[in-house]
């Protein structure tokens, strides 16, 4: 991983490079982002840059051809050791990430995103809780104890320290303020609050941001231009790739929406109170959760519509058929009504989990709506 493979984040490239070149990096960095910032790519490119062999004096990233970065690049390098949550395996006593690595680098490799949920999914438990045992603190004391063997760093990638039992994270603060000759320690946090306190102060801290929505689309559009559906998507995710890749993937669902919508919009101002009963009882069988998701589609239409009347199109994030049908629609949402009509959807959707009749609930709100679209 290079650091001109990490989307974004420019600002949080040049600090790091600059603290390298004047020899300023400290032992321990905890970098800290949203989740689907890409943090872990970043910190991947860190420990490769770090170890480049081939890198010339003042290059602003890894050569991507020396020995060192091949290694990197298979997850290999014998100076780079990865601690990650992971859960207990039936009949044993230790439990280590070591335990999981061919799991973990198949996992990297197919999602450099770092999707906690296929995490989990590739643990063989989605309910499980996965977190950093006290062996693992153990075991990498004895590893930061060795010189390194093919560099001048032993470098520790520890992801989601927030995960850390309590024993493992004091046993981890020791290996911090007693730091061994030539090691270091990068934590790759999205909750770092709930990080050990003293590990927290003791470590100098990268915050990144979430990525620009147009960063997002980008990642999704995997080096093309994106196209509309991906930055609305990306949009939608407020930055998080994971997110706004599940978004773009739901395409089908995507565009029932979009009829439901139109249609409840169509037939509430044209007040055909038998059309929106049959309406109400459709969108009624999709089931909560997809109710759920339609009434959050539904604000964002509304939300798009609002500033699509300000006719500032970098403002706007929707694709192609929504924007055709919102070039008429949006005179209907205006300062007296979008207010309400946001309110009342989001009172449907608190309604629906919990667990109200459907069918009254979206006829009672497309009753709303005839009154609404008139304001």
């Amino acid at each position: 991983m290079r650091f001109d493979d990490v989307i974004g984040h420019q600002g949080a490239k040049e600090r790091l490079i600059r603290m390298i070149q004047e020899e300023r990096l400290p032992h321990s960095l905890l970098i800290s982002a949203p989740v689907g910032s890409g943090e872990m790519m970043l910190a991947r490119a860190l420990a490769q840059y770090i170890h480049c062999s081939g890198r010339a004096p003042g290059a602003t990233d890894s050569c991507g051809r020396c020995p060192s970065c091949l290694l990197h690049q298979s997850l290999n390098h014998s100076d780079l050791h990865f601690i990650f949550p992971v859960l207990k395996k039936k009949n044993q006593t230790d439990t280590l990430s070591d335990d999981w690595l061919a799991d973990w680098r198949d996992f990297l490799r197919e999602d450099p995103w770092m999707d906690f949920r296929q995490w989990q999914s590739t643990l063989g438990n989605p309910n499980g809780q996965p977190k950093i045992y006290v062996h693992d603190a153990e075991a990498l004391r004895r590893k930061m104890s060795l010189s390194a063997r093919s560099s001048d760093v032993n470098i520790a990638l520890i992801w989601l320290p927030e995960k850390m039992q309590p024993e493992t994270a004091n046993k981890l603060l020791k290996l911090i303020e007693e730091p061994e000759a030539g090691s270091m320690f990068i934590l790759v946090s999205n909750s770092p609050a709930e990080v050990l306190p003293t590990i927290y102060s003791r470590c100098q801290r990268i915050e990144l941001r979430r990525l620009s929505d147009t960063d997002a689309a980008s990642a999704l559009a995997d080096g093309f231009t994106p196209d509309a559906n991906q930055l609305a998507a990306a949009h939608l995710a407020e930055g998080n790739v994971i997110a706004a890749r599940e978004e773009a993937g739901n395409s089908k669902d995507s565009a029932l929406f979009l009829d439901l919508f139109m249609a409840l919009m169509r037939q509430a101002y044209a007040r055909k109170i038998g059309e929106l009963k049959k309406w109400s009882e459709q969108v009624a069988d999709l089931g909560r959760e997809t109710e759920a998701r339609f009434l959050d589609y539904c604000q964002r239409m509304v939300r798009e519509n609002f500033i699509y009347n300000l006719k500032i199109q970098a403002l706007n994030y929707m694709t192609g058929p929504e924007q055709q049908f919102s070039e008429r629609f949006c005179p209907f949402i205006n300062e007296r009504n979008v207010e309400q009509i946001i309110a009342e959807l989001n009172e449907a959707k608190t309604d629906i989990q919990g667990n109200g009749n459907a069918k009254i609930i979206f006829f009672d709100l497309a009753i709303k709506m005839i009154m609404l679209l008139k304001k």
